[in-house]
């Protein structure tokens, strides 16, 4: 039987190895804010289902029937992101919480409804495709972390890391939303960006900037977004 709890854990292995980690058990301790207990008993029951190996390293895997059920997790929160924006007009910041809660109930009917009403492709309101991409994906198709921008260049922004509600928020009030424009305007001594945005002159701290992807619009470097 596939439990909410299973479905939490086979996703969230994916969607870290996506991130580039070699997931371990304290990986999925942070992702899923769970104690080191918990998860060791959440893995003894996932691979006596063959959902998961653990490497003598301690490194978990995904097996084939495992990565088959998180990938289809993560579609039902994708075409749920998009529902809750796209049709109930839902803030982008929100989505993502509210997701993770409705994308167990989901029947394969309404997903299926949900795939046609919206397509199946597509990006979430984040920015992200359905399917976790690796940075060296991301990187290969032209995109930077906004950390890595270049002073006075202008971007556009691409996705936003979406576990961190906290964080999208933050980024939200200052204008740093998937197909915002930006201009980095300075950099500090300890990285901090100042950047002219939407919302007018604002900065944020390299732990932040990581977690926003962008790409450089060479076209608009030398004017400032529009208010």
């Amino acid at each position: 039987m596939i439990t909410v709890s299973k479905e939490d854990y086979l996703k969230a292995v994916l969607e870290a190895e996506s991130q580039g980690e070699h997931v371990i058990s304290a990986t999925l301790a942070h992702w899923l804010s769970v104690s080191a207990p918990a998860v060791t008993m959440a893995l003894r029951r996932l691979k006596r289902d063959g959902l998961v190996t653990v490497r003598a390293n301690g490194r978990v895997e995904l097996t084939a029937a495992g990565c088959k059920i998180a990938q289809r997790t993560m579609v039902r929160h994708h075409l749920i992101e998009r529902m809750l924006a796209e049709v109930f007009g839902m803030e982008w910041y929100k989505v993502h919480d509210e997701a993770e809660r409705l994308e167990h109930a989901v029947s394969a009917d309404f997903e299926a409804r949900l795939a046609q009403q919206l397509g199946a492709e597509g990006t979430c309101p984040h920015g992200n495709p359905v399917m976790p991409e690796s940075p060296a994906a991301r990187r290969k198709r032209g995109l930077r972390p906004l950390a890595d921008a270049e002073e006075g260049r202008s971007y556009l922004v691409s996705s936003v890391y979406e576990r961190d509600s906290r964080l999208l928020e933050f980024l939200d009030r200052r204008g740093i939303r998937p197909g915002a424009r930006l201009r980095v305007t300075a950099r500090s001594y300890d990285q901090t960006l100042s950047l002219a945005t939407d919302a007018g002159d604002v900065t944020i701290g390299a732990p932040a900037a990581e977690k926003v992807w962008v790409a450089a619009r060479a076209d608009i470097s030398s004017r400032h977004p529009r208010k």
